[in-house]
């Protein structure tokens, strides 16, 4: 049943299309949609099931999901006496992306295509791959040719096809765009479909839920694509109209790749020339031209915000940092903690509360090698 479902809407140049007929991007801009729907009041903290579903209300969903692996509630521990880590490798696939998988699912199951496709250089396609199984969907993910052989394993097991592509993460995306352009298919992109922002905003209101309806002074964030930033922006001006302190966006990139922070500093509103695409062990936020460039340096600078960048050898000290404190995680996600933890110059939060996400287990990549020299002998 598809009655109901919130329609896509440009938000360049104000174009509307329903959800049944659209196709994947704009028709007049070729830009990604966003989505023409309000969230209702989630009531109280505590209430719902244990799982993203609790804020029904708040999701562009009508009617009860059939497609859940009980992805979040994922719980918030704390790192120092200011800063906590949200643990979302602890999602079914092990990323916070199956917060906005889970909705592509459910909203391509309510449709009916004929097959699922997605691109993704690793987290994404296993997500997809995983939730399109859920659904009983046919799924294809299109990943760069240098793709981890782990990543493209976990995404098999799921039962899809893996098309790899030459030419890096751009030409992946190429690809499943033109598949996407033939009858019968849905395209879960985690980037210009608007639903999987607003799957991935639940984790805003975890924090929130968690924090007993408050929101920590920053929330920092790292960005490629800008899907969580995105959606966090969308759960913080949902829950600004019930009262709730809105906090500061901090965006962090690898210094490697890192287009939207130089365009920040600039003081551009768009990225006017892509970045480089550059080798970075945060490989899940080196993104050269992000589609939603715009929207993601207007909701920084609309917050207060700001962007951080991180050298390789932070990065690398981050994730064996973390993993000494009993949390191993994947180089991208240890970002985060290189731009704001101890070993991060000066005091980049002010002394201010704030909250980042763990996700990807460093089981699924490895530990950074180190490169400093070791004892002689060893």
């Amino acid at each position: 049943m598809t009655h109901g479902l919130p329609g896509y809407v440009c938000p360049d140049d104000g174009a509307r299309a329903d959800v049944r007929t659209a196709p994947w991007c704009c028709p007049v801009c070729a830009g990604p949609w966003d989505l023409d729907f309000v969230a209702e009041p989630v009531g109280t903290p505590g209430a719902g099931p244990h799982s993203l579903w609790r804020y029904g209300p708040a999701l562009p969903l009508p009617g009860a999901p059939t497609v859940s692996l009980g992805e979040g509630c994922t719980p918030l521990v704390p790192l120092t006496d200011r800063i906590s880590a949200k643990l979302d490798f602890l999602m079914p696939t092990l990323s916070f992306k199956d917060r906005g998988a889970v909705m592509l699912a459910e909203l391509a199951r309510r449709l009916g295509p004929e097959r699922v496709v997605a691109d993704s250089s690793g987290n994404a396609g296993t997500s997809v791959a995983a939730y399109c199984a859920r659904a009983g969907l046919p799924c294809e993910v299109f990943v760069p040719e240098g793709t981890s052989a782990k990543k493209t394993e976990q995404i098999k097991a799921h039962g899809a096809r893996v098309r790899r592509i030459g030419g890096g993460r751009e030409a992946a995306a190429r690809a499943a765009r033109a598949a996407a352009d033939e009858p019968g298919v849905f395209y879960a992109s985690h980037v210009f479909n608007p639903y999987f922002l607003h799957g991935t905003k639940t984790y805003v209101y975890e924090v929130w839920e968690a924090l007993g309806g408050e929101l920590p002074e920053v929330l920092v964030v790292p960005v490629g694509n800008g899907t969580l930033l995105l959606g966090a922006a969308l759960a913080i001006a949902e829950l600004a109209r019930a009262g709730v302190r809105a906090p500061a966006l901090v965006g962090v990139q690898a210094a490697a790749v890192a287009p939207l922070a130089a365009a920040f500093a600039a003081g551009a509103h768009e990225l006017t020339v892509p970045g480089a695409a550059a080798p970075t062990l945060a490989e899940g936020i080196a993104i050269p031209a992000p589609p939603r460039a715009r929207q993601i340096l207007a909701a920084v600078r609309a917050s207060g915000g700001t962007f951080l960048t991180v050298p390789e050898d932070a990065i690398r000290a981050a994730q064996r940092d973390l993993a000494a404190r009993g949390l191993y995680v994947e180089p991208t996600a240890a970002a985060c903690w290189a731009a704001v933890g101890p070993a991060a110059p000066a005091d980049p939060l002010s002394s201010r509360t704030a909250v980042l996400p763990l996700c990807g287990a460093g089981a699924a990549s490895g530990l950074a090698p180190d490169t400093r020299p070791g004892p002689v002998g060893t």
